[in-house]
């Protein structure tokens, strides 16, 4: 094993490169491919687990666990699953059961359930543990505070942590939102990172790792191509839902900040065709007025409208028809999600102070703080949002250094 650490020492100091260049609409290759066409031999012979679910993929569509499997020489003795299940069809919050893999007979340990990291018992046969997951860009999306915690689990047992990386879907030179304040720690926000974090998840825990936050032996195969400017569609990869209610371009777009309405009475669009795009309750009987108010605002690259919609069972507002705002994309380079959604929340609570209730402690933990709900309720988002800016520079200043790709 001593040699695979110092193989995969060399691997990290690399990745420390600029990636090589793209055109936009361009080819970009995942880590799972660079690390079976150049770099296998750090896993050969080794017992290897994986955490992954459907977004593990390569450009052929073929998953990392069939390709790890049956590669020369991989011993892949373990698959460990996040949220929504290895296989990414789980909803939020469902807890996830251990189990055997149907095509291959490994076993898949929950990442998910009583556990949000391997215990020793789940590491005791394994030598090298990968990561490889679609993010979204965002704090609140778990996947990558399993990583961040598995890799701290992985460091305690002595096994190397190697993040198969991976775009930021909605680019790698935007930092929004402002930091997460500790006291408001959770599944959702695991570090004082920005909100909207510009990084991939190699990058991050790079971040995360050489801050001295996560201790761990954190390596990273690089993707080959990939620029911090893209969009996860301009990369050229297959579109796969990184999870089931992220279903568009659009809704990731919109996701680092209508993801907020899970803190409220409101639906954020769950049991819908359109979550994250969709915002409604019973109440919001006045959804056209509320629309032309915002549209006033002149907030960049969206248009408001009002609609209704039919909220399948299980969701808030569930078996109901209710009105709802559609917040629609025109350019996404102009988009600011959190001011997006920030504004919202403040017209509906303004329009609504009878109706409309906080879940808590749920929508502070979105937040990172209650700096956004205390802005809400007292009208006050305008002075809020720059103090935000001005965290997420300091974050961006501070993560920097561990970037991987150059512009």
């Amino acid at each position: 094993m001593r040699s695979v650490i110092a193989a995969l020492v060399l691997v990290a100091g690399a990745a420390c490169a600029p990636a090589a260049p793209a055109q936009r609409g361009g080819q970009v290759e995942p880590g799972i491919e660079v690390l079976l066409r150049d770099s296998l031999s750090l896993v050969r012979g080794e017992r290897v687990g994986l955490i992954t679910n459907q977004s593990g993929r390569d450009r052929r569509g073929r998953s990392d666990i069939d390709l790890l499997a049956h590669a020369p020489g991989v011993r892949l003795v373990a698959l460990f699953a996040p949220e929504h299940g290895i296989r990414g069809t789980a909803e939020a919050g469902a807890r996830i059961a251990t189990d055997t893999d149907a095509a291959t007979g490994v076993p898949i340990y929950s990442l998910y359930g009583a556990v949000h990291a391997p215990t020793p018992a789940m590491l005791d046969s394994v030598d090298v543990l990968l990561y490889d997951i679609q993010d979204a860009g965002a704090r609140f999306y778990t996947y990558v505070w399993t990583m961040a915690l598995s890799a701290e689990a992985a460091g305690r047992a002595h096994v190397p942590f190697v993040v198969l990386d991976r775009p930021d879907p909605i680019r790698g030179d935007r930092v929004e939102g402002g930091v997460l304040d500790t006291a408001y720690r959770s599944f959702v926000g695991q570090y004082p990172v920005a909100l909207r974090y510009g990084l991939t998840p190699g990058e991050l825990l790079r971040y995360l790792a050489g801050t001295g936050q996560v201790t761990a032996d954190v390596h990273v195969i690089p993707m080959d191509g990939w620029r911090r400017d893209m969009w996860y569609d301009d990369t050229g990869l297959p579109w796969v839902r990184p999870s089931p209610n992220l279903r568009t371009m659009d809704a990731l777009v919109l996701y680092p900040g209508t993801v907020f309405f899970e803190g409220t009475n409101l639906s954020e669009g769950r049991g819908t065709e359109a979550p994250f795009q969709l915002i409604g309750a019973a109440w919001l009987t006045d959804a056209g007025a509320i629309a032309r108010e915002l549209n006033l605002l002149n907030m960049g690259g969206v248009e408001f409208d009002s609609t209704a919609r039919t909220i399948a069972q299980g969701q808030k507002w569930g078996g109901q028809t209710i009105p709802m705002l559609r917040v629609s994309v025109t350019a996404r380079d102009r988009v600011n999600p959190v001011e997006v959604a920030a504004y919202m929340l403040q017209v509906i609570r303004r329009r609504h102070p009878d109706d409309f209730t906080w879940l808590l402690p749920h929508m502070d933990q979105l937040a990172g703080s209650d700096a956004l709900r205390r802005a809400v309720d007292a009208g006050t988002v305008a002075e809020l949002l720059p103090v935000l800016d001005a965290q997420s520079r300091a974050f961006a200043a501070a993560a920097r250094p561990y970037e991987i790709y150059k512009p």
